[in-house]
């Protein structure tokens, strides 16, 4: 199909770009890999479920529902279940190639004058003996099953990690029936106040998550980490102990926790392969973009967690200048950032809070000591932390080398999952992986794409080959810009909300 603009990812940014876009007169195309739009923040039980109480599973529902209703409308084109590869630049602009469906196996194609990058992010989990028993789930996991699926991964459970989703996780299990044996949080609680100002916006959310994990007689445990996990075969229990100033064990402080789940998470990254695919500058681990959102391809712009994590709130101010920059530029006009002030300020106000949240909840200092020569670093080519030290010690001096001597990284995830820990392993700074496609995609769709390319340069050829020397003039301008004053209806002209990164 043929649009101006692909929206790739349907959580919050995603969704507010492809509603300010088409709200000014573009023709929109909502890509999302899942079945319903909302992504992980707004993810929805699946309608066969017939949920009573959707509701209960999210703090911010009015946001959500009121985009839901405003989705359901519009005229954007929600395309659901595409699973996108990769994003092609041609003189004719970019071509959204897809794989349809759970088998993931027929393509897709979706042609557009710009292509929105509202990607998101994924968890990373260090690692630590034992953490590839059966019944450790990554923090996000657990919770994409309570809000997807109404099921919950265990009986007894321990969160733990560093940063502010094991707030929800944790709540959003004890409410569910879970019983909850402890919070275990890495992080200093002291080091909130040294971020004081930045992050006053959520003292609310705290206290209220606070509130909640009294009222369910919760054990928060701050400053202490998960040592190793316990079972055979299954999980049985996690070690725990107190972290002193510097980040390191204190003796004497360790104490088992039975559980049969334990959902764990130390932060998240940036979903960056599109956009590096697409030759788009990184800020570090992040997409680099300007004051519109736009990076510095023609065409394309990104919003979101894709360039820097910080909650709902953020995606949803990124997702909405960005929308109405792209709405501008396809029209031949210069935008006026006047016209999207308040997202802009709210976009202001929520990074300096998502950098306060970084530095407050970095992962705990010595974790690497920590991890034995027998546990395993990555898990697809199941990799231990011994082979890898003794890459290191071969005289490897970089994450890549390591990558080369030992295959940490070339599995299925292509390193998704033990990048960090390969680099905090060897002292190195992470680096995102760098894949020719986001995604797995069968030979056959390839060698099919590559005919037809064929087929559509040689038909290309004919027609020049056939066209008159002097064309008939065309009139390019597709009518007047709409209105661009500020929408009582937008999200941003009331309110901000962040939500957990």
């Amino acid at each position: 199909m043929r649009t101006d603009l692909a929206v790739i990812g349907a959580g919050p940014a995603g969704l507010a770009a492809a509603l300010a876009a088409e709200r000014r007169g573009l023709r929109v195309a909502l890509v999302d890999a899942a079945p319903e739009p909302g992504g992980q923040f707004y993810r929805q039980p699946a309608p066969a479920l017939r949920a009573e109480r959707p509701q209960a599973l999210h703090h911010q529902w009015r946001t959500w529902t009121r985009l839901r209703d405003r989705l359901a409308t519009s005229r954007v084109r929600l395309l659901t279940e595409h699973h996108v590869w990769s994003v092609e630049r041609t003189p004719e602009g970019l071509i959204v190639h897809a794989l349809l469906g759970p088998e993931q196996e027929e393509p897709a194609e979706v042609r557009a004058r710009a292509v929105l990058l509202a990607t998101g992010a994924y968890e990373t989990v260090l690692p630590f003996p034992g953490w590839t028993l059966p019944g450790v789930v990554t923090a996000g996991g657990a919770q994409a099953m309570l809000k997807g699926g109404l099921v919950v991964p265990g009986r007894t459970a321990v969160v733990a990690g560093t940063g502010p989703l094991l707030l929800p996780v944790a709540t959003g299990l004890a409410a569910a029936g879970v019983r909850v044996g402890a919070l275990v949080e890495s992080a200093d609680p002291g080091r909130t106040l040294r971020h004081a100002g930045p992050l006053a916006g959520k003292l609310p959310e705290g206290a209220g998550y606070a509130a909640r994990l009294l009222r369910h007689r919760v054990p928060v445990l701050v400053r202490h980490t998960v040592l190793r996990a316990h079972g055979e075969g299954r999980l049985t229990g996690v070690t725990v102990a107190a972290l002193d100033a510097r980040g390191r064990v204190r003796p004497g402080t360790e104490r088992r926790l039975p559980c049969d789940t334990l959902a764990v998470s130390h932060g998240m990254l940036p979903h960056t392969d599109l956009a590096e695919s697409l030759g788009c500058r990184l800020d570090g681990l992040t997409v680099a973009v300007d004051a519109e959102q736009r990076t510095d391809v023609p065409g394309v712009w990104a919003a979101g967690e894709a360039t820097g994590v910080g909650g709902s709130g953020l995606a949803l101010a990124e997702g909405h200048v960005a929308g109405r920059s792209i709405a501008a530029r396809l029209r031949g006009a210069i935008p006026d950032p006047g016209q999207w002030a308040p997202a802009a300020r709210a976009r202001a106000r929520l990074r300096a809070s998502a950098g306060a949240l970084d530095a407050v909840f970095a992962p705990p200092a010595g974790w690497a000591e920590r991890v034995t020569d027998d546990t395993v670093v990555c898990r697809c080519e199941e990799v231990t932390a011994g082979a890898v030290r003794a890459g290191l010690a071969l005289g490897a001096g970089d994450a890549r080398t390591v990558k080369l001597l030992t295959r940490a990284g070339m599995g299925w995830c292509q390193g998704r999952m033990c990048a960090p820990a390969v680099a905090g392993l060897t002292g190195c700074e992470p680096t995102p992986p760098r894949r020719p496609f986001a995604r797995p995609v069968p030979l056959g769709v390839l060698a099919r794409q590559h005919e037809e390319h064929e087929e559509h340069e040689e038909h290309e050829e004919h027609e020049e080959h056939e066209r008159p020397e002097h064309p008939e003039p065309c009139d390019l301008h597709d009518g007047p810009e709409p209105n661009d004053a500020p929408d009582p209806h937008d999200p941003h002209h009331h309110h901000t909300e962040r939500g957990p990164s």
